[in-house]
């Protein structure tokens, strides 16, 4: 088994944490902490933070790095939708349960999209309260916020 590898990469939203080993990208998160962390120069993390700076800069909509993320399946399952919203694009929490099985499991949907450990690559920020209202996020509502309005951004600046 591979170890496990850190890379913290400085955004514009502050530190984000990327670990993985040699083949699979396995957490990319928001790291508030003032703790040291012993970094890595591994190709792959390095190549997640090259595609975290391209996203931040607009030139990126799609993240295509190898990740393993551990999960039941169902969560695996929400993942994979929540992973096809695309770029500046939002759907509610009911939309992606509808998309996975009914209306009345948006509970555990949204349980799941809490438990994404691929911040920004899976973007959970996509996701949002029926009545379009902002609600959870790991990072923060300040970054899920400024996550939408960035890429709601350069959607609209590259379409013209």
């Amino acid at each position: 088994m591979d170890e496990q590898n850190f890379l913290i990469y400085e955004s514009p939203i502050g530190k984000i944490l990327i670990e993985g080993n040699r083949k699979n990208i396995t957490a990319v998160s928001f790291y508030d902490k003032q703790e040291e962390v012993v970094q890595s120069a591994i190709p792959l993390l390095k190549i997640c933070a090259n595609q975290l700076q391209e996203y931040f800069t607009g030139k990126r909509k799609k993240f295509s790095i190898p990740f393993d993320l551990q999960g039941t399946d169902f969560q695996q399952r929400v993942w994979f939708e929540v992973g096809k919203i695309p770029f500046g694009h939002l759907k509610s929490y009911e939309k992606v349960a509808i998309k996975i099985k009914d209306r009345k499991i948006v509970r555990p949907v949204g349980n799941a999209v809490g438990r994404n450990h691929l911040a920004i690559i899976i973007p959970c920020h996509r996701v949002i309260g029926k009545n379009g209202d902002l609600t959870g996020y790991a990072g923060g509502l300040w970054r899920k916020q400024w996550l939408i309005e960035h890429e709601q951004y350069y959607l609209l600046n590259l379409n013209q």
